[in-house]
């Protein structure tokens, strides 16, 4: 089979979003909403197990929050939450805190230039994809963005790359997903998807057995890669002929 389009998670994956970014931005809303809550990186890390960020806070409540005395709406209470959220993480990435991993633009170029598709399949809300994608990179690249509650189970759950091959209309034999975590894994596993991983602080002790390459990053010209796992010898940087070997 040809390699016909390159399938990328989003936090985690082309920017670490998730540590000064998510959770800053979910501290920032708890403050302003009078709450006396502080996500600590260590407990942002166990958090991440848990995919979406609404779901997210429902899991905090009840596991460290059980005897609270919440709203009589829950549900509104969270959306409202994280909408605040939401609107502080892109203030966040406005300002250029959070930049792209390495090799991230490199590659995305590299793949437009030699006429691969690119797609966006992703837990994250959809605002803060294209939040993300304005300030770095171009969203108009990305022929299909797959994100937040456009399929009903999220990751580990494979809808959300049925959902993005289905609007590709490819087989999961002409694509390769880019994942940093264990439940992205999973997720493209499940639809019978090849998986190139790029690891980070919250995920690479994680288990990346069903990986076709483990990486700590995709690599520039001036900052090698390191291969955790994977034939991959003698490259400092991934580019479009491994990736059509891979």
């Amino acid at each position: 089979m040809t390699l016909k389009a390159l399938i990328f998670d989003v936090d985690g994956t082309l920017a670490e979003t998730e540590r000064d970014g998510h959770r800053i931005a979910f501290n920032q809303a708890f403050t302003q909403t009078g709450l006396m809550w502080n996500w600590s990186v260590e407990l942002y890390g166990e958090l991440l197990e848990v995919s979406g960020g609404k779901e997210r806070i429902q899991f905090y409540l009840e596991k460290y929050k059980p005897g609270l005395e919440t709203p009589d709406n829950l549900d509104e209470f969270i959306v409202s939450l994280h909408r605040l959220k939401t609107q502080y993480y892109r203030d966040l990435l406005a300002s250029g805190a959070i930049p792209l991993r390495p090799g991230i633009k490199r590659l995305i170029e590299a793949a437009k230039t030699a006429g691969l598709r690119l797609a966006i399949a992703t837990t994250s809300a959809l605002p803060n994809v294209m939040a993300l994608l304005e300030k770095t990179l171009n969203p108009d690249w990305f022929e299909v963005i797959g994100a937040g509650d456009i399929v009903p189970a999220k990751k580990p759950a494979p809808d959300i790359y049925f959902y993005v091959l289905e609007k590709l209309e490819l087989t999961p034999q002409d694509c390769l997903v880019f994942e940093d975590s264990y439940h992205g894994l999973q997720a493209a596993t499940k639809a019978g998807l090849k998986t190139i991983v790029t690891v980070n602080n919250y995920t690479q002790n994680q288990d990346f057995s069903d990986a076709i390459l483990v990486v700590n990053h995709l690599g520039e010209v001036d900052k090698p890669l390191t291969c955790i796992s994977g034939k991959l010898e003698g490259v400092n940087y991934l580019d479009i002929p491994q990736l059509q070997t891979l």
